[in-house]
């Protein structure tokens, strides 16, 4: 899934590299724009896979708060501290990803 492989750069970029908040959001607005234009048209039956879809779609829209509370960050710890909290959502929608990319568990059958 491509969400995926954005979402693990994004990750990787942001806990590894300085980054500048204006360019995380311009990031961050490209992932809803890709999540709204090619997952979500992807209409499917299966109410598992929808209600991932439901909590992803929640999840940028937190993460692109995230980005705005950084940028308003005015110390390196609190600057910091929102680093974090951003690199524990994009984990959360890799999380999200991998869960509808895996079959069905043989309990939920």
């Amino acid at each position: 899934m491509a969400l995926v492989t954005l979402l693990e750069q994004l990750r990787s970029d942001a806990t590894t590299t300085p980054i500048v908040a204006s360019e995380l959001r311009q990031r961050v607005a490209s992932l809803q724009q890709f999540f709204g234009q090619q997952i979500v048209p992807l209409a499917d039956e299966n109410w598992r896979v929808q209600s991932y879809q439901t909590e992803i779609s929640k999840q940028l829209r937190l993460l692109a708060i995230d980005v705005m509370f950084l940028q308003g960050a005015r110390q390196a710890s609190t600057a910091q501290t929102r680093l974090q909290t951003i690199s524990d959502r994009l984990t959360t929608l890799i999380q999200y990803c991998n869960a509808i990319l895996q079959p069905e568990a043989e309990g939920e059958k």
